[in-house]
């Protein structure tokens, strides 16, 4: 019983690594992009819609 067990579990460990990985990788993906957004892009896309609004021809 003990052997079955121990194979199950040598089963799922690679299984389990790879998606503990994959989020991970992901969480710190997607904190980069916000921090991109948030720093870079949306400072610049507000003043462009700010200056396209108050264009005065």
């Amino acid at each position: 019983m003990e052997t079955c067990r121990c194979e199950a579990v040598r089963r799922w460990v690679p299984s389990l690594l790879k998606i503990l990985i994959s989020v991970v990788v992901g969480a710190l993906l997607l904190a980069g992009l916000y921090t991109l957004f948030k720093d870079t892009i949306l400072p610049t896309l507000q003043s462009r819609i700010q200056n396209l609004f108050n264009y005065s021809g």
